[in-house]
């Protein structure tokens, strides 16, 4: 039946559909997520990613000297900053909302170029918000006076759409995990399933753990799930994670979002800004929110990475690798961000086409005949509830967006028995969830790795990221 089963991914990869959260060739069931309720979107399923793609096309075919971004506006329709009249008279005949703006790409990414190019400092990240025409500079509790004053210096010299801003929060990637693999790294999140035609991979985070590192789906180290052939980090943030089997079993187009639901996944896309996505983690549940930015740059302590999706979505240890979605489409990997998701924050994300064209895989997808039918808003499964609130979850235009297709998700695993009762809100208090999860990740660390291999990995990211 194997080859039966490539073949089938052979034929629909072409639609670039994203695989689900698997661990072990079954699909384990995200504890302390819940559904949502679909709503009737202003821009639902296809005709959002039309909106999108006519700003898109737009900027593509006028340039980045008399453009600077597009948007999805509050009403639903493409907004496309340009930088002059006859610019604009050309956006409004194709049918999109122009708004002229005084900078033009070319010059937000000369600015974005001029701070990477500055020294470096721990804590700090920089996103062009298109909707302000500036480039954003935000630094993080943790960074100093003198550090923020030498960074302001910078962007003055580049012109007042600089903007600086202070956030609360420190900017850390989200290890400890949604769907638990752990290893000596700690507890990660399985992100999505793809293939290269002959063998099956977990893509997740890169900040998890080097390429070599061993991975586990229960924290004595008995059942082992794979392990990391490639890896980004710093730099980008994504990893490949080969199954042991080299099988990622069945359902590996669902993404597991808790209570016995799935969402299908049907395509892969870009993130557009003022969208609302969705991401899912077993520390927080199901949240959403909304793009704010393309391109970010995130200085880690352990190292800078670029080309990441800003956004509104709240998220906290233990959410890390897990996907965002939106209407069924796949489009990022949750990479780290500041805040909580009691007092809000950002987020950023590991965009998923990016990180397909780097590793050279396609995302596992499901037959056409499994979607046939379901369209974009489908109805709600029994028992469903809408994602949990949160201060930073947007009320956007295409507002009442959904994540997609949902749909019962079978089997379970065992081996996540104990973290899942650990994780789950509704049983402990968010402090002592973090906490299990951290004794978790500490009790794996003692059984997977024999001492010899923890020192080699130690000396690994020293010389890595110091």
């Amino acid at each position: 039946m194997r080859h039966v089963r490539r073949r089938i991914v052979r034929r629909v990869t072409r639609l670039a559909a994203v695989g689900g959260l698997l661990l072990g060739g079954t699909m384990v069931t995200q504890a302390a997520m819940a559904t949502e309720t679909p709503a009737t979107s202003a821009v639902p399923g296809d005709a959002a990613r039309s909106v999108a793609s006519t700003g898109a096309d737009l900027v593509k075919r006028l340039g980045t000297s008399r453009t600077a971004g597009t948007w999805i506006g509050s009403d639903g329709r493409p907004v496309v900053a340009v930088t002059d009249d006859r610019t604009a008279a050309t956006v409004r005949k194709a049918g999109a909302e122009a708004k002229v703006v005084g900078h033009s790409m070319n010059e937000l990414k000369s600015a974005a170029a001029t701070l990477r190019s500055a020294p470096r400092v721990a804590g700090t990240a920089w996103v062009m918000d298109y909707k302000s025409n500036q480039v954003v500079v935000r630094g993080d509790s943790t960074v100093s006076s003198s550090d923020w004053a030498e960074l302001t210096k910078v962007a003055s010299g580049i012109g007042s759409f600089v903007r600086m801003e202070r956030t609360s929060g420190t900017f850390t990637t989200r290890i400890n995990g949604a769907q638990p693999i752990l290893s000596t790294g700690g507890r990660c999140s399985a992100g999505f399933n793809v293939t290269n035609g002959s063998s099956d991979f977990i893509l997740t985070a890169g900040h998890c753990g080097p390429t070599g590192s061993i991975w586990f789906a229960d924290n004595q180290g008995n059942r082992q799930v794979g392990q990391t052939v490639n890896s980004s980090f710093p730099g980008g943030d994504f990893s490949l994670v080969e199954y042991e089997s080299g099988d990622a079993g069945n359902g590996a187009d669902i993404v597991a979002i808790g209570d016995g639901n799935g969402v299908r996944i049907t395509g892969v896309g870009d993130a557009a800004v003022g969208q609302r996505v969705f991401r899912s983690g077993s520390t927080t549940g199901l949240r959403d929110g909304e793009v704010t930015g393309l391109d970010a740059t995130v200085n880690y302590p352990e190292g800078t990475v670029s080309g990441l999706i800003e956004t509104t979505v709240c998220a906290e240890s233990g959410d890390s690798g897990g996907p965002m979605f939106s209407e069924g489409i796949a489009l990022g990997i949750t990479s780290g961000g500041s805040g909580d998701c009691t007092s809000g924050g950002t987020t950023y994300f590991q965009p998923v086409t990016k990180a397909l064209a780097q590793l050279g895989v396609q995302l596992i997808v499901a037959a056409p005949s499994d979607t046939a039918g379901n369209g974009a808003s489908p109805a709600p499964s029994e028992g469903a509830s809408e994602p949990s609130s949160s201060p930073t979850a947007a009320a956007v235009a295409p507002g009442a967006a959904s994540p997609g297709s949902t749909t019962p998700v079978a089997g379970g695993f065992d081996g996540a028995t104990l973290v899942s009762r650990l994780t789950d809100p509704r049983n402990i208090g968010p402090g002592l969830l973090v906490i299990a999860g951290s004794l978790v990740a500490l009790v794996a660390t003692r059984y997977i790795r024999a001492e010899q291999d923890r020192k080699a990995y130690q000396r690994y990211y020293s010389t890595t990221w110091g």
